[in-house]
């Protein structure tokens, strides 16, 4: 089996689960695509280069999933966000250099996603939280202040969670000066689903991939046009790489790597 899919103009690691949070011990940045995402790095050239700096991409997508199979190149385990951050810090309960800032989240959620965390770990992995402002990353004060957090806080690991393709960019941007962080996971929602506040889709609705109607559904006047608009493109250039006429229009962007 490949080590890496290519979908348009990313390549996938194709690794399980465990295999990443194995390989996460020596540190890393993970970006987990999405279709949305794919979409967005047809269109966003800086989003496409701060993707080629990542260390691990891996499918957040159960649609992608299904897509890598119509290309004949499957991609063996689906390893969204909302999956692998819980996976990441139950796996690395028991190992204390292991200490987790969180970065995202509405108003108090970050601090009720904090207190569960910790309770299911059985300790303090998650050490400190921070819910950003809106607009925050166009404010290099806001943005410096938030440096100063996480690296007073002695983290070693930064869940964000803040949309793409903000977390995605916020990382690169800033990660240089985060002086204890050696691993870097842009996780989107998952904050929000980790409090229980916002409710993920159920697993067999996720199972089939389903979950984008079950989020259209729960939140249909933020999501109707991501959905039902923008990614309808994705298909069209899917079939474009189906029969090799797709062509990566940052082919020849010079990237951050």
């Amino acid at each position: 089996m490949t080590n890496q899919v290519n979908l348009l103009n990313i390549s996938i690691d194709n690794i399980t689960m465990l295999e990443l949070l194995e390989k996460l011990k020596f540190g890393g940045v993970v970006f987990t695509p999405n279709v949305d995402h794919l979409v967005k790095l047809q269109e966003n050239q800086e989003f496409y280069s701060v993707y080629q700096e990542a260390d691990y991409i891996v499918c957040d997508s159960q649609i992608l999933m299904y897509i890598s199979r119509f290309l004949g190149t499957p991609i063996q385990e689906k390893i969204s966000g909302s999956d692998l951050f819980p996976a990441f810090y139950m796996y690395y309960r028991n190992n204390h250099a292991i200490k987790i800032f969180l970065l995202g989240g509405f108003q108090e959620t970050a601090n009720q996603a904090k207190e569960k965390i910790n309770s299911k770990a059985g300790r303090n992995i998650i050490i400190d939280t921070y819910s950003p402002p809106f607009g925050f990353e166009n404010d290099e004060q806001e943005c410096q202040k938030i440096i100063e957090l996480i690296n007073h806080s002695s983290a070693t690991v930064l869940a964000i969670g803040v949309g793409a393709p903000k977390q995605e960019l916020w990382i690169h941007k800033n990660k240089h000066q985060l002086t204890n962080v050696k691993i870097f996971l842009a996780i989107g929602a998952t904050i929000n689903f980790e409090t229980g506040n916002v409710k993920r889709s159920p697993r067999w609705m996720s199972k089939i991939g389903l979950e984008w109607l079950y989020r259209l559904i729960s939140e249909p006047h933020r999501l109707w046009k991501r959905y039902l608009v923008d990614d309808l493109p994705f298909f069209w250039l899917v079939l474009k790489q189906k029969f090799s006429v797709y062509h990566n229009p940052w082919s020849q962007v010079k990237q951050y790597k």
